[in-house]
């Protein structure tokens, strides 16, 4: 009971498992589609969070955005007539992006951390692994 409490999650990883394995072959017998998703999971799956913030950050920057934006709101962006609140409200939103940019920044550094970690963690495990079966210790999971 004094153990601590952690988050955790029902996660499964991207890798040759037996549990992916198996979502796999009844993802094909139920389904092939799923089937098939599963193998793209199973072989891509630790590129997926990377691609769609490289999306996300192509989109940010392109003029088809900029487009868009004016487009779907409309009168939002429009300017008041008033020259100092204009200037006012373009530096502030000026300052929002650059905020945003920064804590895309340190989101995109800390998804670096938790991967490196959960490497450590796994190269840790690995090594016990080996360490154990060189030397004959039984498996006592």
């Amino acid at each position: 009971m004094g153990e601590t409490m952690t988050t955790a999650s029902c996660k499964i990883k991207p890798a040759w498992t037996p549990v992916t394995i198996g979502l796999m072959v009844l993802g094909f017998m139920a389904f092939w589609p799923l089937g098939l998703a599963m193998l793209a999971y199973i072989l891509w799956g630790d590129r997926f969070q990377d691609m769609a913030q490289d999306a996300r950050a192509q989109w940010r920057s392109s003029s088809i955005k900029g487009a868009m934006d004016n487009m779907t709101t409309g009168t939002a962006y429009a300017r008041t007539g008033n020259v100092a609140f204009d200037d006012y409200r373009e530096k502030e939103l000026k300052r929002l992006e650059e905020e945003r940019d920064r804590l895309d920044r340190m989101r995109s550094d800390f998804d670096d951390y938790l991967r490196d970690l959960r490497k450590a963690k796994d190269q840790e495990e690995f090594d016990r692994f080996m360490n154990a079966k060189n030397h004959g210790v039984p498996n006592t999971l």
